[in-house]
C-alpha cells in the first residue's frame, strides 16, 4: 500500500517548517536525544509583531496593548506545567521565537529562563536563542537580553535591498540591517545568525547573489536561505493573484538556490541542513532536535511541542499545539496551568516519517544507530536496500546509502588477554549535495516504501513491545 502522495507532500510541508538556530563543537552535530529520555528542547513563542509582512502567515498579531506582566506569568505558569508533565530533567536549549520577541521585555526571557533552571536542570552553556527585527533590537537592547541569559540571535534580515524590504512589509531599511548585525556581532561573537530570502517577484539571480556577497562580507558564521513561500491569505499571495505582482519564477529561484548555496560552500560555510550554512563549528543546536526528532517542548500562543507526557501516565510520544489567540490561550493557562488545544497521539509510523522526513534533510542524514532508536527491528538496510526506487536515486547520485558493516578489527592484548574489537562503519541514509537541493522530490518515494515496509511487517518478523 502506497503513501498517498497528499499525505507524502504533507509531511514535506512538515519537514520544511522546522528551521532555524547554535554552534556545536563536533562535525555531525549534537548527540541526539534518545526517544522517551529526559531530555528536551525549549521553544518560546511571543505571539506580537509591530505589522504584519506581506507575506506572513505565521501566528501572530499586532497588539492594541499588551499586559506583558500577565503574559510573563503564564508563559512561566505553562514552563512549569510541561516540564512536569513531560517528566524533562534536563533543558538542552531555549528558542524564543515569535512574532517579534525581541519586542518584549528582558524580564521576560530571564523569567522563563529561570523557571527552566528551577523546574529542570539548564546547563549553564546552553544555548538561548532570541529572534529579533533590526527595528526592535539596538544595541543597548541586546545588550540587556544578554544580561538576561541570552547568548545567541537570530536576526531576520530577509534582504539588503530597500525596495525589496519594502516590498516585504519590513520595518527596517538595509542600513538598519547592518547596523544591528554590527552591534549583535560585537556583543554575540560567534554567536549570530542572519536570514536572507530568495525567490520574490522579479528578483533577479545576479542582484541576488551580490547581496549574498555583501552579508559574507559581514556576517558571522551562520547564515540561513529561506525561499518565499507564497501563502493564502497574505497580503503578497493577494497581489500576486491580483496581477499587481509579478509571480515568483520557481526557475530563476532554484537557480538562486543553487548558485547561492555554492558561494556559501566556497567561503567555508558547510550546508548542514537544507536551508542552513554555518562554518567553524556554529551549528544551531536547538533546531538539530528537531531534524533528529528529538522532544520539544512548546511554551506561549499556537507554539508546538513533541513528548512524551510521563508525568501523566503517558508512554506514547504526542504532538501538542497550544491555543492560538492570546488571550484565549492566557485564560486556558490561568484555569489549567496549560493552553494545550490539542494533543495528537503520534503512531510507530508516524514517529518513524517524522524521523524519515527530517533526518534527510541534514547532509548527516540517518545513521543506523539513530534510526534503531526509534525502531530497532527493521533497519534501514530492510527498508531501502532492495528497492528498485532507491537504487535508480543512488545511481542518479542524489541518495546514499551504506550497509552496516565490520571494516576492521582492533586487536589489544593486556594481561597475557588477546581481545578483538569489531569496528563498523557507522553510516546510513543521506543525501548527496546534490540531493539535498531536491529533497522534496525524494522524499516521496522514500515515505512510500517506508509505509509500504510497515504494512508489510508480520507480527513475528516485528515483535511490538
Amino acid at each position: 500500500m502506497a503513501l498517498p502522495r497528499s499525505q507524502a507532500r504533507g509531511w514535506v510541508k512538515a519537514a520544511k517548517m522546522a528551521q532555524r538556530r547554535r554552534p556545536a563543537e563536533d562535525t555531525g552535530g549534537p548527540p541526539s536525544p534518545a526517544p522517551g529520555s529526559q531530555r528536551a528542547a525549549l521553544y518560546v513563542h511571543w505571539p506580537y509583531c509591530e505589522k504584519r509582512c506581506t507575506y506572513c502567515n505565521f501566528n501572530k498579531y499586532i497588539p492594541r496593548g499588551v499586559d506583558e506582566a500577565a503574559l510573563r506569568r503564564c508563559l512561566v505558569t505553562e514552563a512549569q506545567t510541561l516540564l512536569r508533565l513531560s517528566g524533562v530533567r534536563r533543558v538542552e536549549s531555549v528558542f524564543f521565537g515569535g512574532g517579534t520577541p525581541s519586542l518584549a521585555s528582558p524580564h521576560t526571557v530571564a523569567a522563563v529562563l529561570e523557571v527552566a533552571a528551577q523546574a529542570a536542570h539548564l546547563p549553564a552553556d546552553s544555548e538561548v536563542t532570541l529572534e529579533a527585527n533590526p527595528t526592535s533590537a539596538s544595541g543597548s537592547r541586546l545588550a540587556a537580553f544578554g544580561a538576561a541569559g541570552v547568548n545567541r540571535l537570530s536576526i531576520g534580515l530577509q534582504s539588503l535591498d530597500d525596495t525589496e524590504l519594502q516590498l516585504l512589509g519590513r520595518t527596517h531599511s538595509a542600513r538598519d540591517a547592518l547596523q544591528t548585525l554590527a552591534e549583535a556581532q560585537h556583543l554575540f561573537p560567534g554567536r549570530v545568525s542572519v536570514d536572507l530570502m530568495l525567490g520574490l517577484p522579479a528578483q533577479q539571480v545576479g542582484p541576488w547573489l551580490r547581496q549574498l556577497q555583501e552579508l559574507l562580507r559581514r556576517c558571522d558564521d551562520h547564515v540561513s536561505l529561506y525561499q518565499l513561500s507564497l501563502e493564502r491569505g497574505t497580503a503578497l499571495f493577494t497581489q500576486v493573484q491580483q496581477g499587481t505582482l509579478p509571480a515568483p519564477d520557481p526557475e530563476l529561484a532554484a537557480e538562486m538556490y543553487q548558485e547561492g548555496r555554492a558561494v556559501l560552500r566556497e567561503a567555508g560555510f558547510r550546508q548542514y541542513e537544507v536551508s542552513n550554512f554555518a562554518r567553524n563549528g556554529a551549528l544551531s543546536t536547538h533546531n538539530w532536535t528537531y531534524w533528529q526528532c528529538g522532544q520539544y517542548l512548546g511554551v506561549g500562543p499556537g507554539a508546538h511541542g513533541r513528548f512524551i507526557p510521563q508525568g501523566a501516565g503517558g508512554h506514547t510520544r504526542e504532538a501538542r499545539i497550544q491555543t492560538l489567540e492570546p488571550d484565549n490561550w492566557m485564560k486556558e493557562v490561568m484555569l489549567f496551568g496549560h493552553g494545550t488545544r490539542r494533543r495528537i497521539p503520534l503512531s510507530e509510523l508516524e514517529l518513524l516519517e517524522e524521523v524519515l522526513a527530517m533526518g534527510l534533510r541534514t547532509d548527516v542524514g540517518i545513521t543506523h544507530q539513530h534510526w534503531q532508536q526509534f525502531e530497532p527491528q527493521l533497519t534501514l538496510w530492510d527498508l531501502f536496500g532492495a528497492s528498485k526506487e532507491v537504487k535508480e536515486l543512488q545511481e542518479q547520485g542524489l541518495l546514499l546509502l551504506d550497509h552496516r558493516c565490520v571494516v576492521g578489527a582492533v586487536v589489544k592484548v593486556s594481561q597475557g588477554t588477546l581481545t578483538t574489537h569489531l569496528q563498523t562503519r557507522e553510516r546510513g541514509l543521506r543525501c548527496s549535495w546534490e540531493g539535498l537541493a531536491v529533497l522534496d522530490s525524494l522524499l516521496l518515494s522514500l515515505l512510500s516504501r517506508l509505509q509500504e515496509a510497515w504494512q508489510q511487517r508480520t507480527p513475528s518478523s516485528v515483535p511490538r513491545g
